[in-house]
Parts: C-alpha cells; sequence; structure tokens
C-alpha cells in the first residue's frame, strides 16, 4: 500500500482543521434559543428532549422577583427552583413548578452537624422544616456538614451520623430525602467537611438509608477532585440532586469554561437518573434569563 506523504505545514493545517470543528461542535446551541426571550413563539418547555429534569438555584436571580422567575423559567423549561424557603414554596407550585430542594434560612453551611454543639439547635429546626416540606410534597431537604474548626474527618463523620440520625427517621417517616451537599473547600468554602465524594460517600453508608443521600455540585467537585464522569458512574447511587457550575469562576456554563456538559449530563442520563440537574451558576449576561436558558439547552441532552 502507498503511503501519503504529509509534511508538517499540512499535519498542522488539519490539526487546526479539526480543533476548529470540535470548538464548533462545542459552541452549539438550539436554534430556538433568541436574544430576545419575548421573540420565542412556542414554549420551550415543549421543545426539549425530557431526559433531563431541569431545575435552577434562587439565588443566582435574587434580583428577579420570584413569581417572574417562576413564570418565566418554566416557559424556557424549568421544571423546579431550588433552595426556596418556606414562605416561597407555595409561589413557585402556584406557577406550575415545584421547590426541587427546600431550606431555611437557620440553614447554615459553616456550622453544621460534624460538631455535636450544633445538634440540639439543628434537630428542633430541621424537624420542623422536614415536617413542612412534607405537607408541602416538598421531596428534598438540603443540609450541611458544617467547616471542620479543627474536627477530625473520623469524629466529624461521626458527629454527623449521630446529628443527623433522628432527622434521616423522620425524614423516613414523611417522604422526605435529606441531601448533604458537597461543597469546595479552596475556593468558596474554606474548611468545609464534606468536601470530597468518598467522605460523603462514607457518611451515607455510615447512616444506611435511603432517605439521606449526597448532592453532587459538578462545580465544586471539579475544584476539589476533577475526574467529574468517572466519579458519577461509580457513585451515582449514592447521588440524589446536581448542581451544574463554570469552572472557574462559577459563571455560564458554555464553551468559555473548562468542563464539557454535555458529555457530563449524558454520563448522568446513562446512570438512569431521574432526579434534578439545577443551574446554580452566577450569570454574567445582561439577561440572566437568557444565561439560564441557554444553561439548560446545554443540559438537554
Amino acid at each position: 500500500m502507498a503511503t501519503k506523504k504529509i509534511n508538517r505545514r499540512q499535519a498542522v493545517k488539519d490539526m487546526s482543521l479539526g480543533l476548529g470543528a470540535m470548538s464548533v461542535i462545542g459552541s452549539v446551541i438550539p436554534e430556538y434559543i433568541k436574544d430576545n426571550l419575548n421573540e420565542v413563539s412556542d414554549p420551550l418547555e415543549s421543545l426539549l428532549k425530557g431526559n433531563v429534569n431541569h431545575a435552577a438555584c434562587r439565588w443566582c436571580y435574587q434580583n428577579i422577583p420570584l413569581p417572574e422567575f417562576a413564570e418565566k423559567g418554566k416557559e424556557i423549561g424549568l421544571k423546579a427552583i431550588d433552595l426556596l424557603k418556606p414562605d416561597e414554596w407555595k409561589i413557585v407550585q402556584d406557577a406550575g413548578l415545584v421547590c426541587s430542594l427546600a431550606t431555611d434560612s437557620f440553614a447554615s453551611i459553616t456550622h453544621g452537624f460534624n460538631n455535636a454543639k450544633n445538634h440540639e439547635k439543628l434537630t428542633s429546626q430541621y424537624l420542623k422544616l422536614i415536617s413542612q416540606a412534607s405537607e408541602a410534597g416538598i421531596e428534598q431537604v438540603i443540609v450541611f456538614s458544617g467547616n471542620r474548626n479543627g474536627i477530625s474527618e473520623e469524629l466529624g463523620m461521626e458527629n454527623c451520623a449521630k446529628g443527623l440520625d433522628v432527622l434521616v427517621k423522620h425524614a423516613e417517616k414523611n417522604n422526605v430525602t435529606l441531601l448533604m451537599e458537597l461543597l469546595n473547600s479552596k475556593v468558596d468554602h474554606k474548611d468545609y467537611q464534606c468536601d470530597h465524594t468518598p467522605w460523603g460517600v462514607a457518611l451515607v453508608d455510615k447512616i444506611g438509608s435511603s432517605n439521606f443521600k449526597l448532592l453532587y455540585d459538578i462545580y465544586h467537585m471539579q475544584i476539589m477532585e476533577g475526574d467529574i464522569i468517572t466519579t458519577i458512574r461509580k457513585y451515582h447511587n449514592y447521588i440524589a440532586h446536581y448542581h451544574t457550575g463554570g469552572v472557574p469562576g462559577r459563571n455560564e456554563i458554555n464553551e468559555k469554561q473548562e468542563l464539557n456538559y454535555p458529555s457530563i449530563i449524558h454520563a448522568i442520563v446513562d446512570t438512569g437518573f431521574k432526579g434534578y440537574v439545577a443551574q446554580e451558576f452566577i450569570p454574567t449576561y445582561e439577561n440572566k434569563l437568557k444565561a439560564l436558558q441557554e444553561g439548560i439547552a446545554i443540559c438537554d441532552v
């Protein structure tokens, strides 16, 4: 067989064309994304593929009144909104959405269940929140490990298991699942204890209840661990909820950041996941709903 000779210049040219094609593929966004949301003639929710339950975190859109955010969010494909307090639940329910993850003002990232001194107060507060969520038909409530403050990994896990025991049992009776969020301790939440997936997985095993699982935040775990898809495939049975965010910066999840979100979401869908994937990036676009719409499109695999 004759061998075709290719010189260095031609090889570089071919490589450049290949990289260019990859760049174009990575930046493709469905045609229904418009410059102005008002230009969309059909409900975008009807154009989505239906493989992903799209949600968004409320705190990223605080400048938009919640009734407006819920209404317009539904138009662009949201099924739910994360991190809502009890007085906000009915607002989104009236708009045809659900609260996918409940919280309240007492929930603290820094002062959590890894410190036994916090247990008494957190127990009374969370028992009430779990009951409220159950009565409102909300299935998930967020909890946090808290910062280490010198507490060892072993003691922190032991304290979390003890402090959460009565709450998990209450959650079981009320059809609610408690989710502990994995957060990075390098950039955003210095000293946070539940900052690696294996630690969270070990805590889930220690508690031993299907009503206690992990919230896997892709942004945070890319900073701490990387290897996102392999981790999801390995530990998907421990994960009940996902958050997104561009790395670095925690902004839009498009081609301007390092994570390949379509591939990540494909991996999540391939595990059979039926929960919510919630956008938790901080929009930089002037039209924040346009940024959210883009994020939903990117994750709609």
